[in-house]
């Protein structure tokens, strides 16, 4: 069976980060590993309290795992501190695994920050380069640009300016935050491709990045090239928000099992 290691933080609600993704892993019949970078107090209406990890602590759950159940591919998601991107960093280069996408988790769905503001730069120059993929939504593509990003043509011009800056992998923007439609563009070297999916009108998107990127992580894991891997990653996320599942009071959950006869 195909393994693949989420590096993420827990939420309490099962919506996001390392819940959303052992679903999602789980969904397309891989085995999921994990390591946790921090405990999270949220719900549906937001994120109340934070309790990281030690950067030890992180680094003994990555030896764990990879010096047993070595993962065919990785996740990164929420890392909240400079210490803990550091030693991901570290042990991506000491166990290179074949395939890693980053997903620069910066502010939530309900727009509370998840990452600390001295901790971008260390995100940005130390750990996203070591990716075979990033994922930022439009407004973490702005910080990793610095500039803002208004329409498709600035979409363009920013995925080929991160691919050149990042020097290896390749950027995913995803489109979610605009207005009309879920298009998302990918650039790897040097080519452009867009992605168009259904916009599915729900207020019920927590955990949406998270979801994507683990679903992109499970098809590279069973071999798929990129381009395959993003397309069918859209299609289960749109299946996942077209399922109407509909829980808690505020942004709500997806149905990862939305495939699954219940």
């Amino acid at each position: 069976m195909k393994t693949v290691l989420t590096i993420a933080g827990s939420d309490s609600s099962g919506g996001a980060g390392i819940q959303a993704d052992i679903k999602t892993i789980a969904a397309h019949g891989l085995y999921a590993t994990s390591a946790i970078t921090a405990l999270t107090a949220q719900n549906t209406l937001g994120v109340t309290a934070i309790q990281e990890t030690t950067p030890d602590f992180l680094a003994a759950q990555l030896d764990a795992v990879f010096t047993d159940i070595p993962p065919d591919a990785v996740k990164i998601g929420m890392v909240a501190n400079a210490a803990l991107i550091a030693v991901i960093a570290e042990k991506l280069a000491q166990y290179k695994p074949a395939a890693i996408v980053a997903d620069p988790v910066m502010v939530s769905t309900s727009g509370s920050a998840l990452l600390a503001p001295d901790a971008r730069e260390t995100l940005i120059h130390t750990l996203l380069p070591s990716a075979s993929l990033i994922t930022p939504n439009i407004p973490e593509a702005e910080v990793i640009w610095g500039q803002s990003i208004p329409d498709e043509k600035a979409m363009e011009a920013a995925a080929r300016a991160i691919a050149r800056q990042l020097k290896g992998p390749a950027v995913l923007i995803k489109g979610g935050h605009r207005v009309s439609d879920a298009t998302d563009l990918l650039c790897t070297q040097g080519t452009c491709t867009w992605f168009s999916a259904e916009r599915i009108a729900t207020e019920n998107t927590h955990g949406t990045g998270c979801t994507l990127s683990s679903a992109i992580a499970c098809q590279l894991a069973l071999g798929e090239d990129l381009p395959t891997s993003i397309k069918r990653a859209k299609d289960y996320l749109t299946g996942a928000l077209r399922a109407g599942l509909n829980l808690g009071q505020g942004s709500g959950p997806l149905d990862h099992g939305w495939q699954t006869a219940y």
